[in-house]
């Protein structure tokens, strides 16, 4: 006597409600999702607010010409430390430019001693 397995027709999924084929289509074709919430009073706009959802791969966003997230310094390592690296050298330049304006002026040790003793000798009655 052979087995068989029968198997019935509703307990297979049916079609594409599968949810990881939904999540499947919808991450490969992007989709967007648009509102816009408006407050009035009165006749009088008080607030508006509009909300804009793209959801897709990456892959999908990036030929839909969106890539904010590698050039964001919050969300990119990469993006920071470039961030980061243009504030040192704006710093560095900033530094440079000052020490360059002080080299004009005679500003050795020896030279603040002997003004601070003018400044004191200024002050005695």
């Amino acid at each position: 006597m052979t087995e068989r397995t029968i198997t019935h027709p509703a307990s297979q999924p049916s079609g594409p409600a599968n949810l990881a084929d939904i999540l499947e289509r919808v991450l490969d074709k992007g989709i967007v999702i648009a509102g816009d919430i408006k407050i009035d009073l009165l006749d009088i706009e008080l607030l508006t607010i509009r909300l804009r959802l793209f959801v897709s791969s990456v892959e999908t966003a990036k030929k839909a010409g969106i890539d904010w997230w590698e050039t964001d310094p919050a969300l990119s390592t990469r993006a920071h430390r470039d961030a980061v690296d243009e504030e040192n050298q704006r710093l560095r330049e900033r530094v440079a430019e000052l020490e360059a304006g002080h080299e004009d002026r005679d500003d050795t040790a020896e030279s603040r001693n002997h003004r601070w003793h003018h400044v004191k000798e200024a002050r005695r009655p």
